[in-house]
């Protein structure tokens, strides 16, 4: 088996690892090993494992006593698989960290039943995945009791973010399954563990009907969240339950399921922690036409918007800009440096399943986008979106992919499968199988001498200063670095739920040896609970080193 760190120490890799002008550039790898199910939900649950959920199917090639699994673990150091096995279906679900560091998966489809096999629904499903130690995954288990733990509303496509107590909000989804549009909303909020016993209506979904599954939101410095759905967005406060209108996505842009943009949180940075919100991508689908009415060859937008959200801000509106091209279902995921990738998705078409007139076997979108973009989000206007020395996969990652940093530095990227089931390639009359191969997307820095944090301390405490030895190649210069916090998100349906990046005060001594910083102030910059540190020198970033922010204590928390 191939083995990153295992072999050598990683002093030894900085020592025989080239220099920049020796290091190949981006890369995508492709790995040895198949994941055994469509990786359509992916999040980092420890610093080598992946937690990985497929529909229930019973055709999936991953098995568990014979039988096959749904849920899986990919081992990030010797790219293998192990399976997990997961009870209800979880196709179409959401998820994130809690403050304790149990990963929580909510919602799927009302259940699986052809006659040949069935699975028990999804909908209201609460799944528990304790932290787990193991390099390997063996002794991790998913904990389900349906009976017992459960969701307040039956949701499917719904959203979730971890919020300044280290619980999950939880927004959105439909009732019941449907083939294109929400038909049967559940337009309101909840939150696990639960604040109330019964869930909050949300006036903002039900205006942005009939295109809001999968909202996009995050949570901001002051506590509130942004949410964006269809065409619209609001901040909303948890502690009084209001909504508050902000100006709706320029250009008729739409931008969530089924017409499917993404969106980011931009870094926030010391000491004032200002958010902004990037949006890419969807359509300017007219959503009073009937699904048979699109088509999938209609092209998907190339515009991203950008917005503060400070009342100067909000007063001046959205910026608009254009990506290379345009992307239905692109994901936007944070480098430890700032910067955003911009991957997967489709130059025309729609999210979902032969639902529009014209499917391309049974996918609703066509023209995979194949090659990657950067987006600097401190260059000036116009010039912040690159595809320049980016490479040119080709695996097609249209409807059920995902996409995830890794702590190793680089981006692990699966699935596929605009199918009603498990259809392996060859399958006729399909151009698009399901897709079991994963590569990796590895930045340059992934070749040469790294910045190395040595030691590190388990858990940093809101506003604490640490001091901790690294190594730094010669070759960097000190004077540009920058010391990020991020939580990993949840990678489901072209969005990375709490997905976040807060640079830290920071310093070198003047030798290089040490590296000094300062955590965020509170759990409203960053909401308690695990985070991945890295220290990039020069644009050159350091494999993270795993924390937890806060006490680790189980939701609600305020440290």
């Amino acid at each position: 088996m191939l083995s990153l760190l295992t072999a050598v120490s990683l002093a030894a890799l900085a020592l025989s690892a080239p220099a920049a002008s020796d290091a190949p550039g981006w890369q995508f790898d492709v790995k040895p090993n198949l994941s055994g199910i469509v990786a359509l939900e992916a999040i980092v649950v420890n610093t080598s494992l992946v937690v990985m959920f497929d529909r229930a199917t019973g055709d999936q090639p991953l098995k568990l006593n014979g039988k096959s699994v749904w849920g899986a673990l990919w081992d990030l150091d010797n790219s293998t698989v192990r399976p997990l096995e997961v009870l209800t279906d979880s196709f179409c679900a959401s998820g994130a960290l809690l403050s304790n560091g149990t990963m929580v998966s909510i919602g799927g489809t009302p259940g699986a039943d052809d006659g040949n096999f069935a699975a028990p629904p999804g909908n209201q499903a609460i799944r528990i995945f304790e932290p787990c130690a193991s390099a390997s995954g063996a002794g991790c288990t998913l904990f389900e009791n349906p009976a017992t733990l459960h969701l307040l509303e039956e949701r499917w496509y719904p959203s979730s973010v971890r919020i300044f107590d280290g619980s999950l909000m939880i927004i959105g989804g439909s009732h019941v399954l449907t083939p294109f549009y929400n038909v049967d909303p559940a337009n309101s909020f909840e939150f696990f563990p639960r604040k109330e016993q019964t869930p909050r209506p949300s006036a903002f979904l039900n205006r942005t009907l009939p295109a809001n599954l999968f909202p996009r939101a995050f949570a901001l410095p002051d506590g509130t969240v942004f949410i964006v759905a269809n065409n619209q967005s609001i901040i909303y406060n948890i502690e009084t339950d209001t909504e508050t209108p902000l100006p709706d996505i320029p250009n008729g842009v739409r931008v969530t399921n089924p017409i499917d943009g993404s969106a980011i949180l931009l870094p926030l940075s010391p000491p004032n922690f200002t958010p902004e919100v990037l949006v890419c991508g969807g359509s300017t689908a007219d959503t009073s036409l009937p699904s048979t009415s699109l088509s999938s060859q209609q092209p998907a937008s190339s515009q991203c918007s950008r917005i503060t959200l400070t009342s100067e801000g909000i007063a001046a509106g959205w910026q608009v800009e254009h990506m290379l091209e345009g992307r239905m279902m692109p994901e936007l995921v944070h480098l430890p440096n700032g910067q955003i990738l911009i991957t997967n998705g489709a130059g025309t078409g729609f999210a979902a399943i032969s639902s529009v007139g014209d499917p391309v076997g049974n996918s609703n979108a066509d023209h995979p986008v194949l090659t990657p973009s950067l987006y600097t989000p401190d260059a000036p206007l116009g010039q912040r979106i690159s595809n320049a020395g980016l490479p040119t996969t080709d695996i097609p990652r249209l409807y059920h992919s995902s996409v995830t940093l890794t702590q190793q530095g680089n981006f692990l990227i699966g699935g596929n499968n605009p199918n009603q089931n498990f259809t392996p390639p060859g399958t006729p009359g399909i151009k698009f199988p399901s897709e079991l191969r994963i590569e990796t997307l590895d930045p340059p820095f992934m070749s040469r001498s790294r910045p190395e944090l040595l030691t590190f301390p388990e858990k940093l405490s809101f506003g604490q200063q640490v001091t901790v030895p690294v190594t730094i190649p010669s070759d960097l210069q000190t004077s540009n670095i920058q010391v990020s916090l991020m939580d990993l998100g949840f990678s489901s349906h072209a969005f990375h739920s709490s997905a976040r990046l807060v640079f830290m005060e920071s310093s070198v001594s003047a030798g290089g040896k040490s590296l000094t910083f300062t955590a965020p102030p509170n759990g409203r910059v960053f909401p308690p609970g695990p985070a991945v540190v890295f220290l990039t020198v020069d644009d050159v970033t350091s494999v993270g080193q795993r924390i937890m922010m806060g006490s680790g204590n189980s939701p609600p928390t305020l440290e």
